[in-house]
């Protein structure tokens, strides 16, 4: 009954037992510490008539788990009242310390044990990793008495957190070798390849995955022992790490040695097909698969989403069995990136029906929809879904920013931005530098600008066109040139078809058609249809010219003939 979360019940059939002995006390205690109901657990355990060590080090793990010092200083009260404490006692209170940064009294506590095991020691391994002291950890576990691969894992672990990937690689072909009984090292080896794999060192991740055999030698005995072997999460972490590089067809081939896999396999590839859309791949892959779940049916729908063919994304959407908040969110996201407004509020009334709850995500979409209908009221109704739905996030608060500059509420726009403070990123300054620029208010916009540059937020390419639009807007030709200049030697922004428009567009507004066909030419690439328009039209426009003046100089000299 409590692990099925119903806690309230359980206490009452507690409340009306007659004969309770120590199981029943924990098991309700247990119940309230997974829950945190920390201080239900302290009633009961303070009431119980007689305590075991399970009750005193499940109060202990509770008040750990809740983290912060406060609840660390009740779980050391009871650690020292405690009449006899065991390995997990002594063990928590040292995993408690580490997480709150607390090394020194961590070892102070490890030191004092009478008695250690792998455990206290793999704990106290991990707390000096965790708290950036890898140097330390190594030392510590040089010292150990008896090594085994839990402590080796937690070492080579921790030291990749650290961004000691060599001294990891290191400890495994010093001690990878140990002999550790029936316990499983592969898990050191797969967090080696995982590490080396997300830093893009796609060949040091081969070489330790290719120190895993399949199987291993003898043992004592003349037979055969499995000490470690490549399992689903060796081939798979490998697989991914050609994938961070772009590496398909390398992926594809270790895809295809496999003997066996699982859900996983399957979806890495399929998901690596999808991220460089090459979806006939991706649906080939997805029709063999023997075992799809909702995760492999949401990568098609986001796969075609992706490539713009949103028809496919709903057809694949339509017939998943089983549909999560991501399923919705992806089809959702696909209508509004297609700018189908319509159709992707139609999703939103939809999912509502159905009863699955919006995410974030799912606002964040739903604002940019309003966004693209200009819709006010749409977008303050959602404004009041995402207050009473979910704790805004930076995204959320991005969107809203966007929304309400675009359906032209600028100053609510600004009392977002303000409220933000010390969450601002980059977009949050060019959503609100933008919001200025749409409405024309040049200098608000480049103050947000030079704001945003002295809080030492880096300028993206997409804020210079912002300011650009906003020095266009304002016919400010001198200062859209400075900032062009700034945006390229200052910030090494390689320049993009957009500013080269909006620099365009601010010369052009001047009537300077010269000194924009110039800048036309210095670009280094063929300009799009908008400037093309222009070039040509300006070209005519000068042949005309040349050819007006032309009749007309023929025209005062056949009025001088005549006279």
């Amino acid at each position: 009954m409590i692990r099925s979360g119903y806690i309230v019940e359980a206490r009452e059939i507690f409340e009306k037992l007659e004969a309770r002995n120590t199981v029943t006390w924990n098991t309700m205690i247990t119940g309230y510490v997974k829950r945190r109901e920390m201080t239900q657990a302290r009633k009961l355990f303070d009431k119980m008539p007689e305590r075991d060590v399970v009750t005193w080090n499940a109060m202990i793990s509770g008040y750990v788990s809740c983290g912060g010092v406060k609840f660390l200083e009740e779980a050391r009260k009871l650690f020292d009242e405690m009449p006899s404490r065991d390995f997990f006692s002594w063990n928590t209170m040292i995993s408690g310390y580490a997480k709150n940064r607390m090394v020194s009294e961590a070892l102070l506590l490890f030191k004092s044990m009478p008695e250690r095991n792998g455990v206290s020691w793999s704990a106290m391994i991990t707390g000096f990793c965790y708290n950036g002291e890898a140097y330390r950890a190594l030392e510590l576990f040089r010292r150990m008495p008896k090594k085994d691969s839990c402590s080796l894992c937690a070492l080579v672990s921790g030291l990749i957190k650290n961004e000691k990937l060599e001294e990891a690689a290191w400890v495994l072909a010093q001690y990878g070798s140990l002999d550790s009984g029936k316990e499983d090292l592969v898990y050191a080896y797969n967090t080696l390849i995982v590490g080396y794999g997300q830093r893009g060192q796609v060949e040091a991740a081969r070489r330790v995955f290719d120190q895993i055999p399949d199987i291993c030698g003898d043992d004592h005995g003349g037979g055969f022992r499995e000490r470690f072997r490549r399992n689903f999460v060796s081939w798979n972490s490998m697989i991914k790490a050609y994938l961070k590089v772009g590496d398909v067809v390398s992926a594809r081939l270790l895809f295809d040695q496999m003997k066996d896999r699982d859900t996983i396999s399957w979806n890495t590839m399929i998901d690596g097909y999808v991220h460089v859309s090459r979806m006939e791949e991706a649906f080939d892959l997805f029709t063999e698969m023997p075992n799809r779940d909702t995760h492999s049916w949401n990568m098609m729908v986001s796969g075609y989403a992706s490539v713009g063919n949103v028809e496919l994304a709903r057809q694949y959407f339509e017939r998943m069995p089983e549909k999560n908040i991501v399923s919705w969110n992806s089809i959702i996201a696909a209508y509004e990136k297609n700018k189908d407004y319509r159709e992707a509020f139609d999703v939103f009334i939809r999912m509502n029906i159905e009863r699955e709850k919006p995410d974030p995500h799912t606002l964040t979409s739903l604002l940019s929809v309003s966004t693209g209908l200009v819709n006010l009221r749409l977008g303050m109704q959602m404004h009041q879904i995402v207050l009473k739905t979910v704790i805004p996030d930076v995204p959320i608060h991005n969107a809203l920013i966007t929304m309400y500059s675009r359906c032209g509420e600028i100053t609510e726009s600004r009392r977002i931005f303000d409220e933000m403070k010390l969450r601002r990123e980059v977009i949050t300054w060019n959503a609100m530098i933008g919001g200025y620029a749409f409405h024309g208010n040049a200098s608000e916009a480049l103050n947000m600008f030079r704001s945003m540059k002295s809080n030492g937020i880096h300028p993206s390419h997409i804020t210079y066109v912002s300011v650009l639009n906003a020095c266009a807007h304002a016919g400010l030709v001198d200062e859209a040139k400075a900032q062009f200049m700034s945006m390229v030697s200052e910030y090494k922004i390689e320049p993009q078809m957009e500013h080269y428009s909006s620099l365009v567009d601010v010369i052009c507004r001047q009537g300077r058609f010269e000194d924009a066909m110039d800048v036309i030419r210095s670009m280094p690439f063929e300009p799009d249809k908008t400037l093309k328009r222009f070039r040509d039209s300006n070209q005519r426009a000068q042949h005309l010219m040349y050819c007006c003046t032309t009749c007309m100089r023929t025209w005062d000299y056949g009025t001088k003939l005549l006279k």
